[in-house]
């Protein structure tokens, strides 16, 4: 597990935007970032995790701060059986204690997508029934949350900050200055075990119908939504707003 160390705590009383939390946490390294968050945050915080690829690191980073931290995983319906299996690899592994799977609304789906093949036809209606809207619902009793998107990522997340804003609620991306060997070093030096579909050529993990392998060369995200002008689900669409 990662050593803590001291990391000096937000003055009493600062406010807790992105401004005064963009100054806490320049510089430190993840880890630190990560205990900053929770201690500024205590009781109020949540990590939102696919359990993909690369989910493994900011997992096991915030294990070794806080194991009871709620952890939020889509389960939309449409999800790899890897994916699942991985995820129940990972809580035992790292002793997570609060991974609550969130599904989407039945009465939604049967209205909307009743054969399950809005995928196909309304991409982005598809992951706003089964990923937006159920996140919005699952992160309603937290003041703030956290992902581990990067950088690396290109496109949308090429100039991610390391804080923002959205929907009234701070979203925290203490990985966003992370690159894939950063990733892969911290996988080795901490032994985790890697998804399964990554020895299949997948890079980014999201539904089974909308994924495919990257080929060489490609970005990470290429296998996402192939064929569509689409990089993005949607979860991470509405960060702009109210940002400052």
């Amino acid at each position: 597990m990662p050593v803590c160390v001291p990391i000096p705590e937000l003055p009493a009383h600062t406010p807790l935007t992105v401004g005064t939390l963009s100054s806490a946490v320049a510089g430190l390294s993840a880890p630190e970032f990560l205990r900053t968050a929770l201690r500024a945050f205590a009781g109020r915080i949540a990590l939102v995790s696919s359990f993909g690829a690369e989910a493994a690191v900011l997992l096991h980073m915030a294990a070794a701060v806080d194991s009871s931290l709620p952890v939020i995983f889509l389960d939309t319906g449409k999800l790899f059986g890897e994916t699942r299996r991985y995820r129940d690899t990972l809580i035992r592994r790292l002793g997570l204690h609060d991974v609550r799977s969130i599904e989407p609304d039945a009465k939604r789906l049967a209205a909307e997508d009743p054969q399950g093949m809005l995928w196909h036809s309304a991409p982005d209606r598809c992951c706003a029934l089964r990923k937006v809207e159920p996140l919005a619902r699952a992160l309603a009793p937290f003041d703030a949350w956290i992902n581990g998107r990067k950088r690396s990522h290109g496109a949308s997340r090429a100039h991610l900050p390391l804080v923002e804003q959205a929907e009234g609620r701070i979203k925290l991306n203490p990985l966003a200055n992370w690159s894939a060997e950063d990733v892969a070093a911290y996988f080795a030096a901490h032994d985790l075990p890697h998804h399964p579909l990554e020895a299949e050529g997948y890079r980014s993990i999201g539904c089974l119908p909308c994924t495919e392998p990257a080929a060489p060369g490609e970005g990470p995200r290429a296998g996402r939504w192939r064929g569509h002008d689409k990089t993005e689900c949607g979860i991470h669409l509405l960060s702009a707003r109210g940002h400052g």
